[in-house]
């Protein structure tokens, strides 16, 4: 039995990330053993929820990891927690683009049989929010909107105006916190700034949302309602049972995971699994080390904001001269893309691939099914995956000779380079879903796989 709840809202911006964030510090301040979730592909907020709980944060994709997973995954996350907290994503019924209720948070709750706290931006409305609370708890009855969090409220008599107002809509009001915009994290094109870049501004920013979550909110009648939710049936994910493979590798790889403020974007499994699969995980981070970590037989270069610190990585370049030297198997993801390939922003970048990168104006955002065109370090040829796109980036050409992907929807396009053992892409993709991709890069860094050095001779 896990108590657990969702914090949703109606819509984007109405404050999810500060209060879920808020709630996660405030419990775990009050001593309990706080799980932290995100729903959707979100690397940022996770980043948050990790600091506010001590706990690593994380996601919860139906749409990346497939339905029948959300409760395993959930379950493997809140193992041993007294309370996991659940940060929705956009509205509380929006999905996937054209595939109905798929990957909203709306789904998300249903299959943890979570209640859901609607969180409400009141700053421009009285007696409509009773309408607007009473339309998202009766629009779905098999989702149980069980509270109201009042957000933004302007002042006593605005709080006494919601409350009235919501006396006979059939919701509790849980909570009611002032306008302030001295509380915050600040923002920038893909989102929040990371955790990793305001480390310390980050800490207080999360202790001063603790004491707003403690002032405004009833914490004994959430934790009361997240204590409420029924027993799930499921069995929790197991990283060893899912890297399972035909064999183990014959020795152990030191694969290198890039880190640091540049390279934020991970989900937690995937270490789980690379582990998992027999790999020895090190990290290093770009922005600093001049040297890659001893014996490293693969990287892994994740995704982030390399165009935050193109002058940083540029400038490091004995640590760019041991990437471009590296045979072993890579495989980057997005800003790992933009690392590799011959400049980003006309700095030199590492060289690795013959592209180059640019910040561009327009952002590319959204879900993708994928297809691997070859057999790589990372996938076999023919192995389906899904995934997420989000970047304000272009790279030129977009895919190599061999590409890494063929996307198929919602567009059908070739993206990303497969070179000798290097497999690089702009896709995300959630190896929880196809552990596949786990088991085969450790098998490639032990040699196991037969995959050709870089460069080939």
């Amino acid at each position: 039995m896990v108590a657990r709840l969702v914090v949703a809202a109606p819509a984007s911006g109405s404050g999810k990330t500060t209060v879920a964030t808020g709630l996660m510090a405030a419990f775990a301040e009050a001593g309990l053993a706080v799980s932290p979730h995100k729903v959707g592909p979100d690397y940022i907020d996770p980043g948050y929820h990790a600091l506010a709980t001590g706990r690593p944060g994380r996601n919860l994709d139906a749409y990346m990891c497939g339905p029948e997973r959300i409760a395993p995954l959930f379950l493997h996350g809140a193992r041993g927690a007294d309370l996991a907290v659940v940060e929705g994503v956009m509205g509380l019924f929006d999905g996937a683009s054209g595939m109905g209720e798929l990957a909203s948070t709306a789904h998300v709750a249903k299959l943890l049989r979570a209640p859901v706290v609607l969180v409400v931006d009141a700053s421009s409305q009285s007696r409509s929010v009773a309408a607007l609370v009473h339309g998202f708890a009766s629009w779905d009855p098999e989702v149980r909107v069980a509270g109201v969090i009042l957000n933004k409220v302007g002042s006593d008599r605005h709080e006494e105006l919601l409350r009235d107002a919501l006396d006979g809509a059939g919701v509790p009001v849980l909570g009611a916190l002032r306008r302030d915009t001295a509380v915050g994290t600040p923002s920038r094109h893909l989102g929040l700034v990371p955790v990793a870049e305001r480390r310390a501004d980050a800490v207080d920013s999360v202790r001063a949302l603790a004491a707003r979550a403690r002032a405004g909110c009833d914490l004994d009648a959430l934790l009361a309602l997240a204590r409420s939710a029924p027993p799930l049936a499921d069995e929790p994910w197991d990283p060893l049972e899912a890297a399972a493979g035909p064999a183990a590798p014959p020795a152990r790889p030191v694969v290198a995971v890039a880190g640091g403020a540049a390279f934020t974007f991970s989900y937690a499994e995937h270490v789980e699994l690379l582990t998992a699969a027999g790999a020895q995980v090190v990290t290093f981070d770009p922005l600093r080390d001049e040297h890659l970590p001893a014996g490293a037989a693969g990287l892994v270069i994740g995704g982030g904001f390399p165009e935050m610190y193109s002058p940083e990585l540029s400038a490091n370049e004995p640590l760019r001269e041991a990437v471009a030297a590296f045979t072993g198997p890579v495989t980057a993801e997005c800003a790992g893309l933009l690392y590799l390939g011959r400049e980003l922003d006309g700095r030199p970048m590492c060289g690795v691939l013959d592209t180059t990168a640019r910040m561009s104006d327009r952002l590319t955002l959204g879900y993708r099914e994928a297809v691997a065109i070859a057999d790589n370090a990372l996938a076999a040829a023919g192995t389906r995956v899904r995934g997420h796109e989000f970047h304000r980036t272009v790279v030129e050409p977009a895919a190599g000779d061999t590409p890494a992907w063929g996307v198929i929807r919602p567009e059908r396009r070739v993206e990303g380079f497969v070179r000798g053992g290097v497999h690089a892409s702009y896709l995300h993709v959630h190896w929880a879903a196809e552990p596949s991709l786990a088991r085969r890069f450790v098998a490639s860094c032990a040699g196991g796989a037969g995959v050709p050095p870089w460069p080939p001779p």
